[in-house]
């Protein structure tokens, strides 16, 4: 583990610094480079797990938003046997398809929910270790109350995930494969059809199944995409806020009002950044396991592919 890491309560405490934040050879939406600053704080060496989550229910009753009963008025237009309680499932297709339409490989699948990732019929035997899914924004900002904790900021997650590689293409370095050794969850093959599983996992992964980068974090890449508590925007600022004396900025947040799709503007659900990508990340359609990676998520929308890990400041 690095000096700039150690273990505190289960947690790793990361040294504040700064760092090259974004990359400029990969997608537009993470450009441009930006020297950013960030205090220190705490994170959980891992995504939030089944057990974990399970815990967290039983002690507050929490239900999440995938199971609870849905409002037609809140989605006009929406096919009545749509409004039930249930929640976005992949499912990978029989052959290449246009890869600019995701209504291919995601199905909104009644009765999906973290207790059931799938659908109905799936449960978490045997997945007690590994990252929790289907849960929306409110129920991870729930959780991390619940804990004592709080959610990252994206400056944060990204600095945490580069584990001391300032400007690597990934946590570990620049090359994808080092000595052939994979060395995340992702999708080996063409995505979304020809899953190889050349890595071990067809979907989600134990935590920690997987070498740790620089500071001790395991999953920074891989496995689930992470919420944070910025809102999206796909530019992000060119001119942070600056310090009095010159250096490193601070990161400045997109508003909410930048977050709403602009490819649908008859929907105002704001969103978040998500970071890290996840095992359905494939280098012909999503090379997003990178630190530098973002991707938008509506708050009120949970996924088969999306977890989140906490932090304390």
């Amino acid at each position: 583990m690095s000096q700039a890491a150690r273990a505190t309560d289960e947690m790793v405490r990361i040294e504040g610094g700064e760092f090259t934040m974004g990359s400029d050879h990969f997608y537009p939406e993470e450009r441009p480079l930006r020297r950013v600053a960030v205090d220190s704080f705490e994170i959980d060496p891992y995504p939030v797990t089944n057990d974990e989550f399970a815990r967290f229910v039983e002690a507050t009753g929490h239900v999440t938003v995938a199971e609870r009963p849905i409002d037609p008025k809140e989605y006009p237009g929406a096919l009545p046997e749509l409004c039930v309680p249930g929640s976005l499932v992949f499912r990978p297709t029989s052959g290449p398809v246009d890869l600019r339409d995701w209504s291919q490989w995601w199905a909104w699948t009644p009765g999906a929910s973290w207790r059931h990732p799938y659908g109905e019929g799936s449960s978490l035997d045997g997945l007690g270790s590994h990252p929790v899914v289907q849960v929306a924004f409110e129920d991870v900002e729930a959780y991390a109350a619940w804990a004592g904790k709080a959610l990252p900021t994206e400056a944060e997650w990204e600095f945490a995930a580069r584990g001391g590689l300032d400007g690597a293409d990934f946590t570990w370095g620049n090359e994808m494969h080092p000595d052939g050794r994979h060395m995340a969850n992702t999708w080996q093959g063409q995505f979304p059809w020809q899953e190889l599983t050349l890595d071990g996992y067809a979907r989600t992964s134990p935590v920690g199944s997987f070498p740790a980068n620089g500071y001790g974090l395991f999953d920074m890449a891989g496995n689930v995409w992470e919420w944070t508590t910025d809102w999206y925007s796909a530019t992000p600022s060119a001119e942070p806020a600056k310090p009095c004396c010159g250096g490193a900025s601070r990161a400045r947040p997109a508003a909410v009002g930048d977050s709403y799709d602009p490819s649908q503007p008859q929907v105002r659900i704001p969103r978040k950044v998500l970071k890290g990508g996840s095992h359905l990340c494939a280098p012909n359609y999503c090379l997003r396991f990178r630190p530098a990676a973002r991707s938008p998520q509506m708050i009120d929308t949970s996924m088969s592919h999306l977890g989140f890990r906490c932090v304390r400041r």
